[in-house]
């Protein structure tokens, strides 16, 4: 295994759907930082901005690049509206996810992830990374191979145990054919599914080989992050170290699980990772969840770390893709000291307990919510009894899920966090009477106190976050102070 050269002081979080969207991983980038796209729902991001008119043409301008022919041509007839969608017009919906996974979605993916990838690498020679959810698995193939094809420098993958990433990977450099294997509820004895991707059977000529990402793995315990490094089936470049005051999902706490006043599950000693052990694997490793601050960095070098990742600071910045409304109306509660973050045990169909932020016209009076699957990115694969792989989600209608064979019991809570991922960046679904999918934001603990970094201002950028961090300082002048 190989140490990554010159790693950067500063990983800009991959959050949300397109909330780290090109736009901010760019400017990060630009500023000598690692900037980070998320790949999360993105196929589906790209086709809302075609229908919404590609305001600008960046989407189109990166799509005519694609080098698979056909692609783009075929993408912009069937998406693109010149002036828009009419008003009050709902957006048209991809299929569903499959196993196996169409050709055309596969193309689709691809393209999309290319997209973001190809448009955060413009105009400089910065890193850029891809973020994707080991747990979302039917797009992973298509979303690292589209991703490779534009250039990505890094590949950043948790929500999981990435132990196939990296053999991936090295396939895929080569242009040769990978296979994933599907988690399926439900399989007997030695059955297994696969998901499989030949990038030839997409060229009419054999493309040269192209450069392999670094891998980085986002872990959240010693044993994950040494068993990583050990037993992946290719190389691991490095960990991000991941808390539980970060934002957007959370490992589950170790052991039996307790819950505080507010139904919050509650973290031990179990539950901190102990970076000295860390160090010792001997791979570069950043510090993620809390350290989003000048000591939090200088804390961070001085246990051995590379550096840190920051997402809440960099998510409610300027270039972020929240929808401005949403960044402005919490930024001037968090100032008032009314803006809270509650660790939500219930609100992922996933099961892992996930980040909600809280804010006065976020309540649930103002925004009702009804139950539905209709973009399927956190459903579960299981086996129907005629063998067949059907897909289930604990938000989804409650009589729908249990004719699924779910339980009950597991639907209490849930929202469906792939519509809200899409309203938090302002492309939510238009629904009956024109009412539109209302959000469900995300952020780390350390929200609260983000009124002290404001400093009495309404707005900031991503650049003045990377100077805040580096209080115009190089590393040695960082790692003299910790």
């Amino acid at each position: 295994m190989t140490a990554l050269e010159a790693p950067p002081l500063i990983i800009q979080g991959g959050m949300g759907a397109a909330v780290s969207n090109w736009f901010l991983a760019r400017a990060t980038a630009l500023r000598g930082q690692l900037g980070v796209v998320s790949g999360t729902g993105i196929d589906t991001v790209l086709v809302r901005r075609l229908q919404d008119g590609d305001s600008g043409g960046h989407m189109r301008r990166a799509m005519a690049q694609f080098p698979i022919p056909g692609v783009c041509e075929e993408t912009l007839e069937r998406h693109f509206l010149p002036d828009g969608r009419p008003e009050g017009a709902p957006y048209r919906a991809l299929p569903l996810h499959k196993a196996p996974v169409s050709r055309a979605r596969q193309l689709l993916t691809m393209l999309a992830n290319f997209v973001e990838v190809r448009l955060a690498k413009e105009g400089h020679d910065g890193p850029i990374g891809i973020n994707l959810l080991t747990k979302i698995q039917i797009p992973t193939l298509a979303s690292l191979y589209g991703a490779m094809l534009a250039g990505v420098d890094y590949v950043l993958m948790g929500a999981g145990i990435p132990r196939e990433i990296p053999g991936i990977l090295d396939r895929f450099a080569g242009n040769q054919p990978a296979s994933l294997k599907l988690d399926v509820e439900g399989l007997t004895g030695d059955d297994a599914r696969h998901l499989e991707l030949d990038p030839k059977e997409f060229w009419p000529e054999a493309p040269a080989a192209m450069p392999r990402p670094q891998f980085l793995a986002i872990v959240a315990s010693n044993l994950l992050a040494t068993m990583l490094a050990r037993k992946a089936s290719g190389r691991v470049d490095g960990f991000i170290i991941e808390g539980p005051t970060a934002g957007g999902h959370n490992a589950p706490p170790r052991g039996a699980p307790t819950f505080n006043e507010r139904a919050e599950p509650v973290y031990g000693e179990r539950d901190v990772v102990d970076l000295a052990k860390i160090k010792e694997i001997g791979l570069p490793f950043w510090v993620a969840g809390g350290a989003g601050s000048p000591l939090g960095l200088a804390e961070a070098l001085a246990a051995g770390a590379a550096g840190i990742q920051v997402g809440t600071l960099f998510a409610f910045c300027d270039e972020s893709g929240l929808k401005p409304e949403y960044r402005r109306e919490v930024l001037a509660s968090a100032a008032r000291g009314e803006v809270d973050v509650v660790t939500d045990a219930r609100a992922s169909p996933t099961g892992y307990p996930f980040k909600v932020v809280k804010w006065p016209s976020s309540t649930p009076e103002a925004h009702p919510r009804e139950r539905v699957c209709d973009m399927g990115y956190l459903r579960t694969p299981y086996q129907k009894d005629d063998g067949k792989i059907g897909f289930r989600c604990a938000s989804e209608p409650e009589e729908a899920y249990l004719k699924k064979g779910g339980a009950l019991e597991d639907t209490v809570g849930r929202q469906c966090l792939c519509n809200a991922l899409m309203a938090n960046i302002g492309l939510g679904q238009v629904r009956d009477e024109g009412f539109v999918e209302p959000p469900i934001l995300t952020a780390g603990d350390d929200l609260m106190g983000i009124a002290k970094f404001l400093g009495g201002r309404e707005r900031y950028s991503a650049g003045d976050v990377i100077d805040y961090l580096l209080q115009g300082s190089d590393r040695s002048w960082v790692m003299g102070h910790a």
